[in-house]
């Protein structure tokens, strides 16, 4: 009889034990808050990009046991954005640091500019020769054209296939400016709008950088524009 007595004594110790044990035991973070995070910052991170956004975020280890913590913070790895595949990290200062990261994918899907026709080397781009497609822009090299607009009277380095899409680094902008040219020089600002003639001291395309040397002998810098125009802005 005693002996069954301090049987049932000592498994009721255990249990009490194991009782205390689990009332102390630490919170642990629910996964899915985390993933839940994740997708907010990276719609955040996404804010502007020029299309629809999807965002999926990957599976969190289950074996992963993480203390509960009041504030996670995502971040972007060095290296990481808000584009493609890529990874976000998750971290928590207190009460117990810890640091995870979880894969994760944005997808844009939106218009980008391509070859209606075959484009051959030297071909100066018209409207007929460019068509616009759907896709997952992140999916597409970098430098994709996205308005037909940036590519007009833009000359081809390279052959492009029917469909190819358009990339910055395959097209050449047109001198708008050459050196020696006669170019009318704009300065503008709040309130105020003036012109000079002057000599180009330079090739430029649309948008670069020019030089020209005005008539009173002041050498400028400026952006060449259509029209032998080179613009300086206050």
């Amino acid at each position: 009889m005693n002996l069954l007595i301090r049987t049932i004594a000592h498994c009721l110790l255990i249990l009490m034990a194991g009782a205390a044990l689990a009332q102390t035991a630490v919170p642990r973070q629910d996964h899915n808050v985390l993933r839940q995070g994740i997708e907010k910052f990276l719609s955040t991170q996404a804010t502007g990009l020029p299309g629809q956004v999807n965002i999926s975020v990957g599976a969190i280890d289950p074996r992963l046991n993480l203390a509960s913590c009041p504030a996670p913070e995502a971040f972007l790895p060095n290296g990481s954005k808000a584009w493609g595949r890529t990874t976000v990290g998750m971290r928590c200062s207190a009460p117990t640091p810890w640091k995870i990261f979880v894969a994760a994918t944005v997808s844009v899907q939106g218009e980008y500019v391509a070859a209606a026709v075959p484009l051959a080397q030297g071909h100066v781009i018209q409207s007929g020769d460019l068509t616009k497609i759907k896709g997952d822009l992140t999916l597409l090299p970098a430098g994709i054209i996205t308005d037909p607009a940036q590519a007009m009277g833009y000359t081809v380095l390279r052959s492009l296939a029917l469909g190819s899409p358009l990339r910055n680094d395959v097209l050449r902008g047109q001198k708008v400016v050459q050196q020696g040219q006669s170019v009318r020089v704009v300065s503008s600002g709040p309130g105020f709008k003036v012109s000079t003639e002057g000599k180009a001291l330079s090739n430029a395309t649309a948008g670069q950088a020019a030089q020209a040397r005005t008539s009173n002998g002041q050498v400028v810098s400026g952006i060449a524009k259509m029209g032998g125009i080179i613009e300086m802005v206050y």
